[in-house]
């Protein structure tokens, strides 16, 4: 559940990271029309076969685990890398800021996970400087996670992946638009469709629901 709610605040954080000059995305619901793969114009996840949604799956799978794809970095090289952000070193403002509400201020994007509506146990920061990359921290302020966009976000279709601390890859995103998103986990397993505030598996069923959308 942890790993989802993180999931679900990328997407908070991606929206906030948002150009304001991209102008929103019109949906069409309910057109039982051809597939649009790289479009992001048409949802008919519900409307199309199941060949269909399975092509659209292997199709956003290929595209999200290349021959490039890194699984598992070295830990001391990925460590080494993030050696500044290991330890937030202003987590005290950061742990008040959030708990407080605030998600954004001049230099970052902030996001809090609770346990029960109250108690914040983590928190993730999108610094202004760097948009590709999120940082998660525990309420101490210890890195926990690292996600990092593609080169060409915030412009749509871009790509994110998740990895731990360790550098152990933990999910991949594939965003149509801000209204569309396909997750699936490390061993490529599709784990749903994002249209809105739900999500729908691969046989179209709604599995979750969201509130941050």
């Amino acid at each position: 559940m942890k790993k989802l709610a993180i999931l679900l605040c990328l997407l908070i954080i991606g929206k906030a990271g948002l150009s304001a000059e991209i102008e929103p995305v019109r949906v069409i619901e309910n057109v039982p029309s051809e597939i649009v793969l790289t479009g992001n114009l048409v949802f008919d996840w519900l409307d199309i076969s199941q060949v269909e949604r399975d092509a659209v799956i292997d199709k956003y799978e290929k595209e999200l685990f290349t021959e490039d794809t890194v699984y598992k970095y070295k830990k001391k090289e990925f460590r080494k890398e993030y050696r500044d952000y290991l330890k937030d070193k202003d987590y005290k403002r950061h742990y008040m800021l959030v708990k407080n509400g605030v998600k954004e201020t001049d230099t970052e994007n902030l996001c809090g996970f609770y346990y029960k509506d109250n108690l914040l146990i983590s928190y993730a920061v999108q610094y202004k400087s760097d948009m590709k990359t999120v940082y998660y921290y525990d309420a101490m302020g210890k890195l926990r996670y690292i996600d990092k966009f593609s080169d060409n976000y915030p412009n749509f279709p871009y790509m994110s992946k998740q990895y731990r601390a360790n550098g152990t890859l933990v999910s991949a995103i594939y965003f149509i638009s801000h209204d569309m998103q396909y997750m699936y986990e490390a061993d490529k397993k599709f784990k749903g469709a994002w249209y809105k505030d739900k999500m729908y598996d691969r046989h179209a069923k709604q599995t979750l629901t969201r509130t941050n959308w």
